[in-house]
């Protein structure tokens, strides 16, 4: 068995998206028997992926994780543990014993008992991708749509964007991190109408698109928010209303959520998407299709 962790100077990197590099633990009956660390080669997250595919990576151990690089670990057969702190050599070894748990939690939001809550203490955004592609991280309930058709789907593209709202007030640019989105089109990894858009354009075009929330992030679901007994949800008593963390659900996925309202007794969360019920436009540049 091979595990990957997410790595900077023998920690683990909190931000799976903006890694620059992996240590990868050789694992023979149980046990560590030779490691590495490798460089992420600067590929967009979108191709992480894929790097760690390649490797024959068979579980990834990292801090923050979105939803759209959630996908893609598991389309390449990747089990993932997200949510872990602290030293790299020492998550490797608790993962082993089986004491390395998702996110520090194996919650499902919709009942109240025994949760633990993976909390992160600096308070990164754990509501969207790592790097900020606030494009990213799925599509928020098309699963009933039509699968997507062009000529560039199934291949990974890479595009700039600049994403506003209605007001003209920008949320996310590619063009102001200097490097452009890398993502493979009609694979999830995309909201459903920024992935429509890509999927028949040619390189160096530009396009511009205004998505409703069914084509982004879907609108707002109240069984989304719910509520948790503290005392039931271990770490809960420190996190404040207005912060994200990250819980689990029954299979040990982990989603983010924030906190809402609290007080002595009960915290409470909401699972929904930050852009969920906005209308979001894109100014989409397509820079190369591999």
């Amino acid at each position: 068995m091979r595990i990957a962790v997410t790595y900077d100077n023998g920690h683990v990197f909190q931000h799976f998206g903006k890694t620059e590099f992996f240590k990868i633990y050789e694992v023979e009956d149980n046990k560590v028997v030779s490691s590495e660390v490798i460089g992420s080669n600067g590929v967009g997250h979108g191709a992480l992926a894929g790097l760690l595919a390649e490797q024959s990576v068979d579980v990834l151990i990292c801090g923050g994780i979105g939803g759209g690089a959630q996908a893609a670990l598991a389309e390449a057969g990747v089990e993932l543990c997200a949510g872990a702190q602290g030293d790299t050599d020492k998550a490797v070894e608790a993962y082993l014993k089986g004491e390395l748990v998702s996110s520090g939690a194996t919650c499902d939001h919709h009942h109240g008992e025994d949760h633990d809550c993976g909390h992160h203490g600096d308070d990164h955004d754990c509501g969207h991708q790592e790097d900020g592609h606030s494009c990213e991280g799925g599509c928020g309930g098309c699963g009933s749509q039509e699968a997507l058709t062009g000529r560039n789907v199934g291949k990974t593209c890479r595009a700039h964007y600049r994403g506003t709202f209605n007001d003209g007030t920008q949320f996310d640019s590619s063009y102001d991190r200097g490097e452009p989105l890398e993502f493979v089109c009609g694979a999830g990894q995309m909201i459903r109408g920024f992935d429509a858009a890509v999927a028949d354009m040619e390189v160096g075009q530009v396009v511009d698109i205004h998505l409703m929330p069914e084509e982004a992030y879907g609108m707002p679901d109240p069984n989304a928010v719910f509520s948790v007994e503290i005392a039931n949800l271990p770490g809960s008593e420190s996190l404040e209303v207005g912060q994200q963390a990250y819980l689990a659900n029954q299979y040990g996925q982990p989603f983010p959520v924030k906190v809402t309202a609290k007080d002595e007794t009960t915290i409470t969360f909401d699972a929904n998407h930050e852009m969920a019920g906005k209308e979001l436009n894109f100014r989409i540049e397509l820079v190369e299709v591999k």
